[in-house]
């Protein structure tokens, strides 16, 4: 990560060629994680999901869960396809919403995670993730004519370019913990949607801005089992395009556990178009 005077976030993620997609889909997740979140909605236009976590010894394990499953929110308007590690359109169905700056929608896809943040001058003794000290003149840049567009950035330390930005000092509690996900980074792609974070929220179903919120005593255990080490990754999506994605990437792993009456459906909903396909075949 390279730093701005500091404090502001320079991407990381430099969007990945079509070969580098070819080769996620063959090879499973992108980047070789060992530490991974999941969070699941039941639809494209659903609030309230679910995120569980995972974890593998090596890169050719197979992932076991860590800890209990949490209620989460998402943006007040849903989920759209973001961009992430893998080019949205290698995933998304032509009816899919594509996220844009404003929708009041979280970003879908896969994406990575850091640096954390906070109101605290320093993070607690055992975060293992690089972190930013939220103080009164850090910026989250939305304005996307600026340079600094989807950045976290020190209005004291920069050349102030930008018409609008999330005073995050100023976020009551929601930003007193959080993580950055790197939705939208390096090239960041104007209105293509910025400072996206996992955060504490006001409370259930209330939804977000476009962010992944979730109860402080909830996102405290996440921030201190992330390790920066294990390249952990967070996949965020409605819960039929994670089957889809999952039967993509190969996943040897226990992570579709949660989905598991999803999948019960899916069989029956095959089960009965069979049944009628039979049927008309014999009638005709």
């Amino acid at each position: 990560m390279k730093a701005c005077h500091a404090v502001s976030i320079a991407v990381v993620a430099i969007a990945p060629t079509f070969a580098s997609a070819v080769q996620a889909r063959q090879s499973g997740l992108p980047g070789k994680p060992t530490q991974l979140i999941v969070v699941t909605t039941p639809s494209w236009d659903s609030v309230v999901g679910r995120l569980r976590r995972y974890e593998r010894e090596s890169t050719s394990g197979s992932w076991a869960p860590v800890g209990d499953a949490v209620t989460v929110d998402v943006g007040r308007n849903g989920m759209a396809w973001g961009r992430g590690l893998i080019p949205s359109e290698d995933m998304r169905d032509s009816r899919d919403p594509v996220k844009v700056e404003g929708d009041g929608r979280s970003p879908a896809g896969v994406f990575r995670l850091g640096p954390a943040f906070g109101y605290a001058a320093q993070a607690t003794a055992d975060w293992k993730m690089h972190y930013v000290p939220i103080t009164d003149s850090v910026e989250c840049v939305d304005d996307s004519a600026s340079k600094f567009y989807n950045q976290i950035v020190d209005r004291s330390r920069v050349p102030a370019d930008w018409n609008s930005s999330e005073k995050m000092a100023q976020a009551g509690e929601a930003y007193r913990w959080g993580v950055v996900i790197e939705q939208n980074m390096r090239p960041a792609v104007p209105r293509g949607g910025s400072c996206v974070f996992l955060h504490i929220w006001g409370g259930q179903g209330a939804g977000t801005a476009g962010c992944t919120a979730m109860p402080q005593e909830q996102l405290e255990p996440i921030l201190a089992w992330l390790d920066p080490a294990k390249r952990p990754l967070l996949v965020e999506m409605p819960e039929a395009e994670y089957a889809k994605a999952r039967r993509e990437w190969g996943c040897r792993s226990r992570i579709g556990e949660g989905l598991k009456w999803s999948y019960r459906l899916i069989g029956i909903r095959l089960r009965l178009n069979s049944s009628r396909l039979a049927k008309r075949a014999v009638r005709s």
